[in-house]
């Protein structure tokens, strides 16, 4: 399901909560931005979990959605993405047409609790040859998707008023699978639509890049472990350190703990000091038994009470990361 990233392949490159104010005076520091985001977005009972921990938090999170996952096995067959056959997709698909119900409930429910509900396009393919015209197409496939969801599994009478809308419009951010692009990624994001682009990797916490009016978002390199090697803020990244990709529930307190205090490392640098906003991602998958979700619990529900801090969305933290001054240009 997944890829990990090696260091030596990286082209490195650099409704709010109500703690998340924009007008922050000249002589005061920014807020100190946390934003999490979850890849895939599909297995239900972490749905119900994250939300969990997002509102007794005050959190917003960025879900960035396998389109797959909302596929009957009629569309399942039909769907076919760049240089595919027909029907394959590197995550699967919905388990059934009641687990494509219970996914969309809670897509549309977070969705009105004010997360953010991103593209993680569709069949979770390597993207680095495709051109624009390939991404467009695979776009397009997770819209529609979207779209349909409610009617395709027989609910059209259940579905809520504004869902069309919000399908078509409000799903303003991506993430590669893989974090792997290609030249014919930005156009085709800025075909579409899209706000943002959260595929990069950063040598540290960094603010965006801004390419052509499209804010891109890099889950930074970030010290762990004994040694305090760099390691990408994301749990399959330390899934991959910690026991090289096997389940080793064994030693999960171990692995929960190191992840935890690497997070906190990374977040009191940045809160102590120039308040670069703090970017980590996971994915809809419990690795090492549930440690790197251990981990982000304790993590945001630790920072997010800080004086000073908005744990955000992608969409929400563009206007408070606007509001510092001149972004970099891409």
């Amino acid at each position: 399901m997944f890829r990990f990233v090696s260091l030596a392949s990286l082209a490195l490159s650099v409704a709010l909560p109500a703690i998340a104010q924009a007008d922050e005076q000249a002589d005061e520091k920014p807020k100190q931005l946390v934003m999490i985001s979850f890849d895939g977005a599909h297995d239900t009972a972490l749905w119900t979990k994250s939300r969990e921990i997002a509102s007794r938090n005050g959190a917003h999170f960025t879900y960035f959605l396998s389109c797959t996952f909302l596929m009957n096995r009629a569309q399942a067959k039909a769907y076919q993405a760049p240089g595919q056959r027909a029907g394959k997709s590197n995550v699967g698909f919905a388990k059934s047409e009641d687990d494509v119900r219970t996914r969309i409930a809670n897509i549309w429910g977070a969705h009105l609790e004010g997360h953010d509900i991103s593209s993680h396009a569709c069949g979770h393919f390597d993207g680095k040859t495709w051109s624009a015209a390939d991404w467009k197409q695979d776009f397009m496939s997770a819209r529609v998707a979207l779209r349909d969801a409610w009617k395709n599994v027989g609910l059209a009478d259940k579905e809520p008023q504004g869902w069309e809308d919000f399908a078509t419009h409000d799903v303003k951010g991506f993430r590669a699978p893989y974090l792997s692009t290609s030249d014919g990624l930005v156009p085709a994001e800025k075909a579409m639509g899209f706000q943002y682009d959260a595929s990069l990797v950063t040598k540290g916490p960094a603010l965006p890049q801004v390419v052509d009016g499209l804010y891109r978002f890099g889950l930074p390199l970030i010290p762990e472990g004994p040694d305090n090697r760099l390691v990408i803020g994301m749990d399959y990244n330390l899934y991959v350190r910690h026991s090289k990709g096997v389940e080793d529930k064994a030693n999960s307190k171990t692995y929960e703990d190191r992840t935890f205090a690497a997070f906190e490392a990374a977040f009191d640098k940045q809160y102590n000091g120039d308040r670069i906003p703090l970017q980590l991602g996971f994915h809809f998958v419990e690795m090492n038994d549930g440690a790197y979700w251990r981990a982000l619990d304790r993590f945001v529900s630790d920072v997010c009470h800080k004086d000073g801090v908005a744990c955000v969305s992608y969409s929400e933290a563009i206007p408070l990361i606007a509001a510092r001054g001149k972004p970099q240009q891409g």
